[in-house]
């Protein structure tokens, strides 16, 4: 028995930092509509916060902080996990092209994957260096 209860609680950790993150999304996305046109700022910014986040998230309770049982779910898989978008990223790119521009899907794709990648960097390297939690 211990053990059913406890995947149910690491499944509402999970749904808890979901709800967070999605809100967020959602809340984003419909103060700040894309045309399908132009840069789509929206999804550009939550992918990359949620990058920073789990980088700092992820270093910081893997390095930092003693053993959990919930935060990491909570903070890496529910609210990093729906925050972002990789759907939604896919869709804007496809819609881009279908709009004839190519060249902004193509910035869209690589500044999208480089700002990941620097900015999950810098948010482990920050967090190895910070004394905030």
């Amino acid at each position: 028995m211990p053990h059913r209860a406890g995947r149910l609680q690491l499944s509402l950790a999970i749904a808890a930092g979901g709800v967070l993150g999605a809100l967020a999304r959602a809340g984003l996305e419909r103060h700040v509509p894309w045309d399908g046109h132009g840069w789509p700022w929206p999804t550009f910014c939550v992918n990359v916060a949620g990058t920073l986040l789990l980088g700092f998230f992820v270093t910081r309770l893997q390095e930092r902080l003693p053993p959990s049982t919930f935060r990491r779910p909570l903070l890496g898989t529910g609210l990093c996990g729906a925050l972002t978008t990789f759907s939604t990223y896919q869709l804007e790119l496809l819609q881009l092209v279908h709009h004839h521009r190519a060249w902004t899907a193509a910035a869209y794709g690589t500044a999208s994957l480089a700002a990941g990648l620097v900015g999950c960097h810098l948010a482990s390297a920050l967090s190895r260096r910070a004394r905030l939690l």
